[in-house]
């Protein structure tokens, strides 16, 4: 069966492929801990509690605490994984990740749920859209956001068996189960998801499958797509990249501040080869505010609509 004729409506939140995996983990390998900030049950580590208590620590409201509690685990040979939101795993924690995870380079992982604007009703505080940007600046530091559960539980797996400090990304929200079961992933390497000859598509997590979207709209009016889920930002898959130039059009889409994520990346590389245009569609460097999920979407043109149109712009030029 065609990508394009995927069935996208049975969905499931990449948050619940964390708590699902970490506990598979957990009882693999009983140096895995789970780290808490007393919000387990929203970041789906309470099965984990239940199962493996003696492999978890509960710090309280402290997510600075549980950083240093973390780099302290990690210099005895255990592979810690903070849980908490997005927007508190990444600002909140920055001064520790920085100076304690990634200068030692010791092996912890920050795993989040409610990235990007997946929080919606709680509010543009707890919206996520500057963490993976500031997070890929830290030398060391490895970022990944999975497109759906299964490709989420894959990468959250092999983050477990790299070295090092590695942010991992997850939704509040449910999103589309893309890929299937046996689907293998390797960190650092775009998953193809599509060939096509007239534009490339590359996209980030919850937006994968909105780029899916577009890319059936697209063939349909007979402009042909190559579609990539480019779920490492960090370290970025370059070659990927440069294959698109040869297409000579970029379209990237990310639910992330178009600042310094995905759609700055894939711009470094481009500015580096000297060819090649970008267009960046994500959150238009502004705040979110409450409202339902679809609609910051559609505030900050992440929408299926808006790649069409974008990609037909740029086709025609």
């Amino acid at each position: 069966m065609s990508i394009l004729e995927k069935d996208l409506t049975v969905k499931k939140a990449t948050r619940e492929a964390f708590g699902d995996e970490i506990v598979k983990l957990g009882k693999e390998n009983k140096d895995i801990y789970v780290i808490d900030v007393d919000i387990a049950k929203s970041c789906k580590t309470s099965n984990f509690i239940k199962q493996l208590p003696n492999q978890h620590i509960n710090v309280g409201i402290a997510e600075q605490n549980a950083a240093g509690i973390a780099a302290g685990l990690a210099t005895t040979g255990k592979i810690p994984f903070v849980s908490t939101y997005a927007v508190f795993g990444s600002l909140r924690m920055a001064e520790q990740i920085r100076q304690e995870i990634c200068y030692p380079n010791l092996n912890v992982k920050i795993a989040c749920s409610h990235g990007g604007l997946t929080p919606a009703n709680d509010g543009g505080s707890h919206q996520a859209i500057e963490d993976m940007g500031v997070l890929r600046s830290f030398p060391n530091m490895t970022v990944i956001m999975g497109a759906d559960y299964y490709s989420t539980r894959k990468l959250v797996e092999q983050a477990s068996k790299i070295y090092g400090p590695v942010f991992l990304r997850f939704t509040r929200d449910t999103v589309p189960m893309i890929y299937s079961e046996i689907e293998e992933f390797t960190i650092g390497k775009a998953k193809q998801l599509k060939q096509g000859k007239d534009i490339a598509i590359i996209a980030n997590g919850d937006t994968v499958r909105l780029a899916l979207e577009a890319a059936r709209d697209l063939e349909k009016e007979g402009i042909s797509v190559k579609l990539l889920d480019m779920h490492t930002i960090k370290p970025l898959d370059r070659d990927a990249v440069v294959e698109c130039l040869d297409l000579g059009n970029i379209i990237t889409v990310e639910d992330h501040n178009i600042l310094n994520g995905l759609g700055s990346a894939v711009c470094e590389v481009v500015a580096e080869e000297g060819r090649g245009r970008v267009t960046r569609i994500g959150v238009q460097d502004q705040f979110g505010q409450s409202a339902p999920y679809e609609k910051l979407l559609e505030l900050n043109g992440i929408t299926v609509e808006n790649i069409v149109q974008t990609a037909k712009r740029m086709v025609r030029k």
